[in-house]
């Protein structure tokens, strides 16, 4: 049983409001364009200044990391301070004055409001470790290859971690890759895969298939998979089905348990707003709960944790799944994150996210410059969720970034030709979207004219920075 223990939170909730509070923006910590361009933490007379050094940046890069709410500050000095005030015996003590739970139910602290955000019963969900290790550990109990059932379906363009992560749970077994690695290709250029493609490659392969593993929205091109047919498709046919949540969760309604998904796995960095290489989270539905599984103590009995018997008794549930001890400083952030989605719902940041993307779809297509780029996220907005990828003509991208740069517009590359633009509804509003579009036009008509790319951005991938654009 998973019971939440959380105690308070300092700001009045709607958790059955259908409209976000019109001061969320203000509860979030927005760099300032002379924040970006410092390379200082604080401001120094010695570094030259310009006149929209105090003006907000537009920051629509939360597809990769999420802006810093201002409650995680407060969260975090309180954790501190109880580590520093009380000892070991912060595992234990109710703090009278602190928002935080006790670090021994800091996992079931969050279980309850995490679950309301994957559409789960909280006792299918587990906060703990990070997203590859999380599939790793559930691959673990899913994966199991026989003669005539071994492969393992994913998208050909699967974010990359997850291609390596499937690649040696494969070769773990002993077999080739090759072989039982079944990649679903875009049948277009656009990187989009549409439902009944992705279907006929469950076809041809149902009979030999253990798991299917897909994105829940597509890392590239922002794609919102039908995740409800694609999961019963593929469970029809006797496969397993798992998703990876990394871009869907806090950013598009999730309703796993009554999608019958058998297992999911997120990260907590990106739409909510829980810091860099922040705890994971996991989904294991309740009718395979009795699965072997990799143990570690903290997925067993409380009751009996600490005896120190060597006789691993399961919590029921996904909890049961955990290992380690989970870092309090990161469910600390996650924390002040959700009491932040607590005071809304799903459906409403859902709405507000509708608005957003169609008004950049809108006012992209009206752009001056609308022949030096298209749109490659689907144009219906079922099948998008926060975040619109743009493919520039040939030879414009390092220039147009160095421009967004210096303008203060913070958006995502991916090489050679692609950016990633994800208004986020939490804090995100229109004028965000009128700004990127206005300084994006310019740069994409600047650079055409200028015909070679000039500068370099801190953002772009080059020989030195490999590593940035595969985080992002």
């Amino acid at each position: 049983h998973t019971e939440s223990v959380h105690k308070q939170t300092p700001l009045s909730m709607a958790p059955n409001g259908d409209h976000a509070p019109p001061d969320f923006r203000r509860m979030f910590k927005i760099p300032t364009k002379g924040d970006l361009r410092r390379k200082t933490l604080k401001r120094s007379d010695d570094i030259p200044s310009r006149p929209d050094d105090d003006d907000p940046c537009v920051y629509l890069c939360g597809n990769s990391l999420g802006l810093q709410s201002t409650l995680t500050r407060q969260y975090l000095e309180q954790y501190l301070d109880t580590w520093a005030t009380k000892g070991v015996f912060g595992h234990f003590t109710d703090i009278n004055d602190s928002n935080l739970a006790p670090w021994m139910h800091v996992d079931d602290d969050l279980v309850e409001d995490m679950a309301t955000i994957v559409g789960a019963k909280p006792s299918e969900v587990a906060v703990m470790q990070t997203l590859t290790a999380n599939l790793h550990l559930l691959m673990a109990s899913f994966y199991k290859p026989t003669k005539e059932r071994y492969k393992v379906i994913i998208e050909g363009k699967a974010f990359p971690s997850d291609h390596y992560m499937v690649e040696s749970q494969i070769q773990h077994h002993g077999l080739d890759p090759a072989l039982g690695m079944i990649l679903i290709e875009p049948p277009t250029d656009s990187g989009v895969l549409p439902t009944d493609h992705i279907l006929s490659v469950i076809d041809r392969h149902a009979d030999t298939t253990a798991v299917l593993l897909l994105p829940g929205v597509q890392f590239y091109t922002g794609q919102f998979l039908d995740m409800d047919r694609i999961t019963t498709y593929a469970q029809d046919r006797g496969i397993l089905v798992g998703w990876d949540l990394a871009h869907a969760v806090g950013n598009v309604p999730l309703q796993l348990s009554d999608w019958n998904v058998d297992f999911a796995a997120w990260c907590t960095y990106k739409y909510l707003n829980a810091g860099p290489g922040s705890i994971g989270g996991l989904y294991v539905n309740e009718k395979h709960f009795q699965r072997p599984r990799l143990a570690g103590w903290w997925g067993s009995s409380k009751s009996s944790r600490f005896d120190m018997t060597n006789r691993f008794e399961p919590i029921p549930g996904a909890a049961g799944f955990q290992l380690s001890n989970p870092s309090v400083a990161d469910s600390t952030a996650l924390r002040a994150s959700l009491d932040v989605f607590k005071q809304t719902t799903m459906k409403a940041l859902r709405a507000k996210s509708l608005e957003l993307t169609g008004r950049l779809e809108v006012l992209l297509k009206q752009s001056e410059a609308k022949h030096l780029f298209s749109i490659i996220t689907p144009g219906d907005k079922a099948e998008r969720g926060a975040q619109l990828s743009i493919r520039l003509q040939p030879g414009l991208l390092d220039a147009v970034l160095v421009r967004l740069e210096d303008e203060g517009v913070v958006i995502d590359e991916r090489k050679p030709d692609v950016i990633r633009v994800a208004p986020a509804p939490l804090y995100n509003d229109v004028d965000d979207v009128k700004a990127f579009v206005r300084v994006f036009g310019a740069a994409c008509l600047e650079a055409a004219k200028a015909g070679k790319p000039e500068g370099k951005s801190a953002a772009s991938l080059d020989s030195n920075a490999n590593g940035w654009s595969e985080i992002k």
